[in-house]
């Protein structure tokens, strides 16, 4: 597998350095971020997704966040955890890897038409390697969408996310798919707002960012 290094060594240090297999062994059926910006991600991924597509949602879990009025071709998942992957209603076909350990994607050139990856960059120890084998699996004019917020398990994130804030993570994750062929065509970074009154009077929910990536 060929890719270009961005990182270096001390920036995929992480202070949980135990097997992500065992952190993920119990199921968590949770939203770990909340529904402003569930609502918000759901939007971008109707705007952006055409129905027609094949999706890869990888480091997924029990939820997708796809519109439910909206089928797609096929929605392939992969994730850490049996149960929440098999509670998924979505998946036609899923499976489980642990890629801070190998990297190879068990899926075909040029299979899939858009990857979404949901507060789960944040985790990956070899990002470069991973943005790699997602180019070779997405077909041209294909489509990464990596959307997260400012919440993660500390101890499971490396060091390059733990020291930084908002923008620097957009700027990463877009420097790192762009090393390995990938165009970033657009940086969202928004506020989110809670609904109801509490969002009337200004209460925010969590922050919004998402990179959207291209393959030519």
């Amino acid at each position: 597998m060929s890719y270009l290094k961005v990182l270096d060594d001390s920036q995929r240090y992480k202070l949980d350095s135990s097997d992500d297999q065992l952190f993920y062994q119990e199921p968590r059926f949770v939203h770990h971020l909340d529904q402003p910006f569930r609502n918000r991600l759901t939007q971008l991924y109707r705007d952006r997704i055409p129905p027609c597509a094949v999706v890869l949602d990888l480091m997924s879990s029990w939820v997708s966040h796809l519109p439910d009025d909206i089928s797609y071709e096929k929605v392939i998942g992969h994730g850490l955890n049996e149960d929440e992957l098999a509670s998924n209603p979505r998946f036609e076909s899923y499976w489980l890897q642990n890629l801070n350990k190998d990297q190879k994607l068990p899926l075909t050139d040029e299979s899939v038409d858009v990857v979404l990856i949901v507060a789960g960059w944040q985790y990956l120890q070899q990002p470069e390697a991973v943005a790699s084998e997602l180019y070779r699996v997405t077909r041209r004019k294909g489509s990464m969408i990596v959307a997260f917020s400012n919440r993660m398990f500390f101890s499971k994130a490396p060091q390059i996310w733990t020291d930084y804030g908002d923008l620097d993570h957009l700027n990463y994750v877009s420097s790192v798919a762009t090393a390995q062929g990938w165009k970033t065509s657009e940086l969202i970074m928004e506020d989110t707002y809670k609904t109801g009154l509490m969002g009337l009077m200004g209460s925010k929910g969590d922050p919004f960012l998402a990179a959207i990536c291209c393959k030519e």
